[in-house]
């Protein structure tokens, strides 16, 4: 199924290049990313601090309407959480200060409603997919380091929300801000979900 969703999403940028017209735009876009998770359920600490990461990717942008539009994006999106050493007592029996790295691919596919020219609010959900889960110099209590290449705690697969406002001048540039919220268990049996502030810049042709 995962795979399914990430081969559609690609095809509809296939589809979308090839029968492009006048009006279609593709697009380039990055930024910051500020993450953490919310929830209940972690024992030990219930606020961790955020990590700030980055995203990257490409867009684009299907005008269904005069002021409609529907926004696919693929975007590379590092997030995670951090964890200061007065959280000593976790499922992850972590002993330091560290920084738990979760990246994703993240496939979000947006409807766009322009409030009047150039601003707009965006809405709908993202499809995420985990590619790299990893702790940054993370000594435990028994005294040996993190083996990065057994860390496994985080699902595989996540369906998010994402809201957000827009504004893009007349010349292709684009700033704006967006929430994402992780709808799925980011632990299995935990409830825990990604909780990540975005904000960035970008470009349409």
């Amino acid at each position: 199924m995962k795979k399914g969703i990430l081969m559609v999403a690609m095809a509809l940028f296939a589809t979308t290049a090839v029968s492009a017209q006048e009006f279609v735009q593709f697009g380039i876009k990055g930024g910051v990313n500020f993450s953490t998770f919310t929830g209940d359920g972690i024992r030990g600490f219930e606020d961790p601090d955020m990590r700030t990461g980055f995203n990257l990717g490409l867009l684009a942008e299907i005008p269904l309407a005069d002021k409609f539009s529907i926004q696919p994006e693929v975007l590379y999106s590092a997030q995670g959480f951090d964890l200061s050493d007065d959280q000593q007592d976790n499922i992850f029996d972590i002993d330091d200060n560290v920084e738990y790295q979760l990246d994703y691919i993240s496939v979000p596919v947006l409807a766009k409603i322009y409030l009047v020219e150039g601003l707009n609010v965006q809405a709908g959900p993202s499809f995420n997919f985990k590619v790299n889960e990893e702790i940054d110099n993370a000594p435990f209590e028994d005294g040996g380091d993190t083996d990065v290449s057994d860390v496994s705690r985080v699902q595989d697969f996540e369906i998010g929300g994402v809201a957000g406002l827009e504004y893009k001048f007349n010349n292709g540039f684009f700033i704006q801000g967006r929430y994402i919220y992780g709808f799925s268990d980011l632990i299995e049996d935990y409830d825990v979900h990604n909780s990540v502030f975005q904000a960035g810049v970008g470009y349409m042709f």
